[in-house]
């Protein structure tokens, strides 16, 4: 089973990390390039081209003029334990025995603007950049261009026949990947709460609910497509009613 979510705008560095082990990303050089372009850019410009206030703009430019190769332990840290987000606290990586993280690191992968494509063990340095943004490099003028096909290349390498792909991405992030190219179907849990006596996709809730499901498929050693539909965590159950052989909704 495979696994793709969205990473998080808020970011953790200091929260001391459970595990000694990491690995490196796929896609260093491309963040580099990344990087080189950012590092050009004024608070002023990244406060525009992000439309972020003039602080998080400040911050951000000084991430991007300490970026640098090579990453270790000293200067990055592992992208599960560096992502802070609902999804992330639904996912509660801390709290994952340290015999299941290799299983976590097989299954999770976490799409991200400047770097592509992250294995939870991937070290990362801190960065912000949505893979909306419109940042022109070279020839490409956002960063659906620039990472074009590489993302799904990536994962149909390590995709074997016949497993189970699920999208707990947003909608933003997951349009990075070309599922036409993909050699697997995708499956797309639904999140949905009652409110005012009608159904909703409620944002927070539902990114929560991704993170959640990440944590039971991790905790109950899930492998088939049927085994998710038991996910019960938060008080979801699966809605056979509103469901489709490729949109799995839960509803509570």
């Amino acid at each position: 089973m495979k696994i793709v979510i969205s990473p998080a705008k808020s970011l953790d560095f200091t929260t001391e990390i459970p595990i000694n082990e990491y690995t490196k990303c796929a896609f260093l050089k491309q963040a580099a390039l990344l990087n080189a372009v950012l590092k050009t850019k004024s608070p002023t410009d990244l406060s525009k081209l992000m439309k972020i206030s003039d602080k998080l703009a400040n911050l951000n430019w000084q991430r991007n003029q300490e970026w640098q190769l090579p990453f270790t332990k000293k200067n990055a840290r592992q992208a599960i334990y560096a992502f802070k987000g609902t999804v992330y606290e639904g996912l509660d990586a801390y709290t994952i025995p340290k015999e299941k993280i290799p299983q976590l690191q097989e299954k999770l992968r976490m799409l991200s603007g400047q770097y592509g494509i992250l294995r939870p063990l991937d070290l990362m340095q801190a960065y912000r950049l949505e893979m909306g943004t419109k940042l022109q490099v070279d020839t490409t003028k956002n960063l659906y261009q620039f990472w074009d096909e590489t993302v799904t290349q990536k994962l149909n390498k390590e995709l074997k026949k016949d497993e189970i792909f699920v999208n707990l991405a947003s909608n933003e992030y997951f349009k990075v990947v070309k599922p036409k190219l993909l050699k697997v179907p995708v499956i797309t849990p639904i999140f949905k709460d009652y409110k005012n006596g009608s159904l909703k996709i409620i944002a927070f809730f539902a990114k929560k609910a991704r993170g959640m499901m990440v944590r039971y498929i991790i905790d109950n050693d899930i492998e088939k497509k049927e085994d998710l539909k038991g996910f019960n965590y938060g008080n979801y159950a699966f809605d056979l009613s509103l469901s489709t052989n490729t949109e799995f909704v839960f509803t509570r």
